[in-house]
């Protein structure tokens, strides 16, 4: 098979492409696992934290170790060009030491024997960085074990704040994208910047200064620290103590938003929040207005969905309320009282009607008993009787005697009829009695002569013993033409 290479012909083949490709580099990186062998050649690996690659800075590239003086010219030995010597950073293999941040140029190569691409340094130019770096490492411990970084010192932001201070640069990127995103987000903010200095020597002093006139101010909401990306040196600023214990002593919240996303400062570690960027410190400030709408939509639903559930409830409290308002009202109790009242006076009525048709019953009865007894036609029987009696009679004793008879008979009779008409009469006599028996039995007749119908107002039952109430009670009294109501005020029994 044709297109089976050896291990030598691929590593050739990749190391002719490597060097075509990237014939002059420049790479920045920090200095790690650096060894001297007696060669003079430099070997040692740059690191970023993420990517690791090797370099050979041979003993003819590096610059001689003798001094040179301010002012001095020197060829460059990567363009030739003649150079002055101002304050120069280029290293010799004797000055570099592991954990320096160093910037080097050369070409990149394949180194055969192991398969392996590296750099071959021509240059390599200390960027002074690693004393940074400790000092950053040093502070931070620092800071630290004074409780800078704890979590629970940290205040809140506000959500969608409405008084925004600024600290940063007027001129400079980081505020016009700042100012670009906040202006789409948001319900709308004031925002007030306070100029300062982000890099160099004054920067420190302006940036707590101005954040201790925002925080004595108290209008802002919360205080925003944003820069633009650079390098660890253009950041140092926020690497400050300085700064730090301004943020520290600020009242208010404080974000921050310096450099780029893999930027780290000491002011992010103290500040209450931390942004990527500047962008990202207005997105963390203000929601996104589209967000906003829907939440705002959202609420408005869940809003009408409960009132609806709410109101739901509130009337079917109000209809049962109702109900019972309705059942246990006075109005209704008097009511239902009145309903029993009536059913009591109805049977009232037809127990004195019967008692009133049995009596004149009874008395029709006793009257037709009367009428057969000592009626009309019972007289005229008894009549014709006494005539044939008469008759009778005259046959048998004579004129005179029947005469005087008949006078006797005549004396009878007329009794007979005055006590056959005083009977009805002392019937009808004694059916008025009974009638006004019966009259006296109403309840509601003694309510004509003034007198009233006293019943507790709490159990319905007719009053008559004064121990039976205390004070306080209401009492329902009725008389002839309606009802009133009383509370008791004192009661006394006749015996006291």
């Amino acid at each position: 098979m044709s297109n089976i290479l050896t291990v030598s012909e691929l590593t050739q083949s990749v190391k002719a492409l490597l060097e075509a490709e990237f014939p002059f580099v420049w790479v920045r990186g920090q200095v790690s696992n650096l060894a001297r062998p007696a060669s003079g050649h430099v070997y040692f690996t740059l690191t970023d934290g993420e990517a690791a690659l090797s370099v050979v800075w041979f003993k003819s590239s590096q610059r001689s170790t003798e001094p040179v003086q301010q002012g001095e010219d020197r060829v460059n030995p990567l363009t030739g060009e003649i150079e002055e010597v101002e304050g120069d950073t280029a290293l010799t293999g004797s000055g570099l030491e592991d954990g320096m941040e160093v910037l080097c140029a050369g070409r990149l190569n394949v180194y055969e024997p192991r398969g392996q691409y590296q750099l071959v340094a021509e240059l390599v130019q200390d960027q002074g960085v690693g004393d940074l770096a400790l000092a950053f490492e040093a502070l931070k411990r620092k800071l630290a074990a004074k409780g800078y970084f704890d979590e629970d010192r940290k205040l809140e932001l506000a959500r969608d704040p409405r008084r925004v201070a600024v600290i940063t640069s007027k001129s400079g990127a980081a505020i016009r994208d700042f100012l670009r995103i906040a202006s789409t987000r948001g319900t709308g903010a004031e925002i007030r910047i306070y100029p300062t200095l982000v890099q160099g020597d004054r920067a420190p002093a302006q940036i707590a200064a101005a954040l201790d006139q925002v925080d004595g101010e108290g209008w802002a909401e919360v205080a925003v620290l944003i820069r633009g990306g650079g390098s660890l040196e253009d950041l140092w600023a926020y690497n400050t103590e300085e700064v730090a214990d301004a943020i520290f002593r600020a009242r208010l919240p404080v974000l921050t938003g310096v450099g780029h996303e893999p930027d780290v400062t000491i002011a992010d570690f103290v500040a209450d929040k931390r942004a990527a960027t500047p962008s990202h410190a207005a997105q963390e400030l203000w929601p996104r207005r589209e967000t906003l709408a829907q939440k705002v939509d959202s609420l408005d639903l869940g809003l009408n969905r409960a009132y609806a559930g709410w109101l739901s409830a509130k009337a079917k409290d109000f209809e049962h309320l109702r109900k019972a308002l309705v059942w246990l009202s006075p109005r209704r109790r008097v009511e239902r009282m009145e309903d029993r009242l009536s059913a009591l006076m109805s049977r009232l009525d037809g127990a004195g009607l019967d008692q009133y048709f049995g009596c004149a019953d009874r008395a029709v009865r006793l009257a037709e008993r009367l009428d057969r007894a000592f009626g009309p036609h019972r007289l005229d029987g008894l009549s014709g009787e006494v005539g044939g009696l008469a008759h009778r009679l005259g046959r048998a004793f004579g004129p005179e005697r029947v005469r005087g008879m008949g006078s006797a008979v005549d004396g009878l009779a007329h009794r007979l009829d005055k006590a056959g008409q005083r009977l009805p009469e002392g019937m009808g006599q004694r059916l008025a009695v009974l009638e006004t028996a019966l009259r006296g039995l109403d309840p509601e007749g003694p309510l004509e002569r003034g007198y009233a119908l006293v019943r507790v107002a709490g159990t319905g039952e007719f009053l008559r013993d004064p121990r039976r109430v205390t004070e306080g009670v209401a009492l329902d009294i009725t008389v002839r033409d309606g009802k009133v109501g009383a509370v008791v005020t004192s009661a006394r029994h006749k015996d006291e």
